[in-house]
């Protein structure tokens, strides 16, 4: 994917460098002054948190007041949670997007492989420090149907693979990705794998061979837990190079309500139990809803549904004119709808689809 860097409104000068300002769902201030519907009457369907997240209780006077304690026990309740590996090195960061800005700066600049379509912001961080950024698309990684030609990889020094990926909710499996780890560890290259949505299907999670040089894997209490203004996630990694990302990140990059909260939220199991089951029947229900509307299904996961359209900013600009906000996606054309949170909800994205419109260009089934 090319990019081209234009001032305006979509970019900004930082320290003499001109910066893209990227798009992210959740813009519901923006939607409310373009439309002139009151946020109240909002339907926001477009960043995929789960919209019964998790129920946050009172967090204590005292951890307002005091400074975050690095010896809380979070880091190991943290690596319970994730599965991962006993040698593992665990780095709480202030939500992923920390973690994807800091750790760009750990190389010299080199050639990063980054997913399209997927999360731009891990491109734009690596292009931002200098670095050569590489477009991969999920068809390029395949070798007809007898599954993946790895080659590809010897012309990058870092990869980074979004698992399942956003917007299309494609999973590689981990022994894929353990495999292409090798390949880039041999030359001394990095694997960095978000797993932002893996929660409700842990299986396909690389958190059990992390520790591993040139390993980076990372996580998010955001998504699954619905906790998104917490901004709270982890990375795990060999020792000395999450110290490297330590050092980057500087003291005391998780504020302790945010450990609190997610300590907490991390040994409720019964709660990510009874999440994993209602968020399969919420996709399901998803998928049966946009397919009723004639829309082609192109991918998904838990907490998402991705659709491919013909022209997607009509069809947006239709839902939004009905209090619907969904997440554009223009190159390919696609449009990503989160989850409802309760029937009321369910029936209002229903109607809003029933709607019929000459501009919508869809692609059919």
């Amino acid at each position: 994917m090319a990019w081209r860097l234009v001032g305006g409104d979509n970019a900004r000068l930082c320290w003499g460098v001109w910066v893209m300002r990227l798009e992210h769902g959740g813009r519901l201030n923006e939607a409310v002054e373009r439309w002139s519907i009151p946020r109240a009457q909002w339907l926001d369907l477009s960043t995929g948190i789960n919209p019964v997240g998790w129920p946050v209780p009172l967090v204590p006077a005292e951890i307002w007041q005091r400074l975050p304690e690095a010896d809380d026990g979070l880091e190991d309740i943290i690596r319970e949670w994730a599965g991962a590996a006993a040698l593992a090195a665990c780095v709480p960061v202030p939500g992923s997007q920390a973690a994807i800005m800091a750790l760009p700066g750990l190389r010299s600049p080199c050639r990063v492989g980054v997913p399209v379509p997927g999360y731009r912001e891990h491109g734009q961080c690596w292009r931002n420090a200098g670095h050569e950024v590489v477009p991969v698309s999920h068809e390029q990684i395949r070798c007809g149907d007898s599954g993946y030609d790895d080659r590809w990889l010897d012309r990058l020094d870092v990869l980074v693979w979004i698992n399942p990926n956003n917007p299309t909710g494609e999973i590689v499996p981990p022994a894929t990705l353990m495999r292409w780890h090798e390949r880039l560890r041999r030359r001394g290259g990095w694997l960095v794998v978000d797993e932002a949505f893996m929660d409700a299907t842990p299986a396909f999670s690389v958190c059990a061979h992390s520790g591993r040089k040139g390993l980076f894997v990372f996580r998010s209490l955001g998504k699954f837990f619905g906790l998104a203004g917490a901004r709270a996630g982890a990375v795990f990694a060999n020792g000395a190079e999450a110290d490297r990302l330590k050092a980057a990140l500087g003291p005391w990059p998780l504020s302790g309500p945010a450990r609190h909260v997610m300590a907490q939220a991390l040994t409720d199991t019964a709660w990510q139990l009874n999440t994993c089951m209602s968020l399969q029947h919420s996709a399901g229900r998803l998928r049966e809803t946009l397919q009723a509307a004639g829309l082609t299904l192109i991918g998904g996961s838990a907490l998402f549904q991705t659709v491919r359209v013909d022209n997607p900013q009509a069809l947006a600009d239709h839902l939004a004119a009905r209090a619907v906000l969904v997440r554009v996606f223009e190159q390919p054309g696609m449009l990503r709808f989160g989850l409802c949170a309760d029937e009321c909800q369910w029936r209002r994205l229903g109607i809003a689809l029933a709607g019929k419109s000459s501009d919508w260009s869809l692609t059919r089934h």
